[in-house]
């Protein structure tokens, strides 16, 4: 089978398309046709060298839909369409960047749709990340606000979309101006453009904060966010767009807010069912949701798909076709 096979730890060029053995079922295990894949900033730092107990060679991609090929338990039919996300796709065990994949049965997700692949591939992860972090970090609520730090990302598009469904009023942020008439377009109320400190521009239209903020830039801008929240408010650091994992200096009492809550989704395959999934689908379906994706490579230009990401213009979800 052809695979986009990350060498070693490097730049986008040490991924390389190769003619690899298809993988041999076990048990416990099914074997996926994959039609489709999301990108995810994750994979950039795999890429990069970043992701604990990760070895290469190493075949990435942490999602992916397509069909069973074949299942040795039965539980599936070949033909079935599926998505597989996370529990160590693409990190312990190769992933999504191929033709196929050999995934563990409890990270696979049946469902039925004849929205076209590339629309399918944009949104198992994406869906669960999005959903885990209002529904079950945050837990929103109709009428409250919600700040979105990282409006522009795929993550940040899709959240503010699914918040406005659920009455929430929503403030977006981007660095770049001439993107805010893109988020007004997606539903934002409000958009700010970002330089690292909007506390003292937000309190201008909420004198006394948002009721939640959810982080996706990461630690550049988390006690920026923190200021943001009214008190008892919550910020959910689900994201690090800004490509770092720790912080230098963090003082609770100090840059936590009084009565302020902090708190981070890192969920995974556990935290989505195929009932959830199927409605989603679904509302994509009926028009709903709209899901933006801002390009389409296929599998042979995974390498420009990585450098592309990694140049931070996207306007939406990347998608790639296998």
């Amino acid at each position: 089978m052809k695979a986009a096979v990350t060498t070693k730890a490097g730049e986008p060029g040490v991924i390389q398309i190769q003619d690899v053995p298809q993988p041999i079922v076990k048990n416990g295990w099914l074997l996926i046709r994959i039609k489709a894949f999301g990108l995810n900033r994750s994979e950039i730092f795999t890429r990069q060298g970043h992701s604990p107990g990760v070895t290469f060679p190493r075949i990435q991609g942490i999602e992916c839909v397509g069909e069973v090929f074949d299942d040795p338990s039965g539980t599936y039919q070949p033909g079935q369409k599926v998505a597989a996300i996370m529990g160590g796709m693409g990190r312990e065990f190769n992933g999504g960047y191929a033709e196929f994949t050999l995934v563990p049965l409890n990270i696979v997700f049946p469902f039925e749709s004849h929205l076209p692949w590339e629309v399918l591939g944009a949104i198992p992860e994406m869906f669960q990340t999005v959903s885990g972090s209002l529904n079950e970090a945050l837990e929103i609520k109709k009428g409250e606000t919600l700040l979105i730090r990282g409006g522009t990302s795929s993550i940040g598009m899709l959240t503010c979309q699914m918040a406005k469904n659920m009455g929430l009023t929503v403030i977006a942020t981007t660095r770049n101006a001439g993107k805010a008439e893109h988020l007004t377009a997606n539903g934002a109320d409000y958009v700010l453009v970002d330089d690292g400190n909007i506390a003292p521009e937000l309190k201008t239209i909420l004198p006394n904060g948002v009721d939640k903020a959810l982080e996706l830039i990461g630690i550049a801008t988390l006690k920026d966010s923190l200021q943001c929240i009214r008190p008892k408010g919550t910020v959910c650091m689900t994201g690090i767009l800004g490509g770092s994992w720790t912080m230098p200096e963090f003082t609770p009492m100090g840059d936590i807010p009084s009565l302020g809550r902090l708190t981070v989704y890192m969920g995974g395959a556990e935290n989505l069912n195929k009932d959830l999934l199927q409605a989603f689908i679904d509302d994509v379906n009926k028009g709903v949701i709209n899901i933006n994706i801002d390009r389409t490579f296929y599998l042979d230009e995974v390498v420009a798909a990585h450098t592309y990401m990694e140049s931070n213009q996207s306007k939406g979800k990347i998608v790639v076709l296998a």
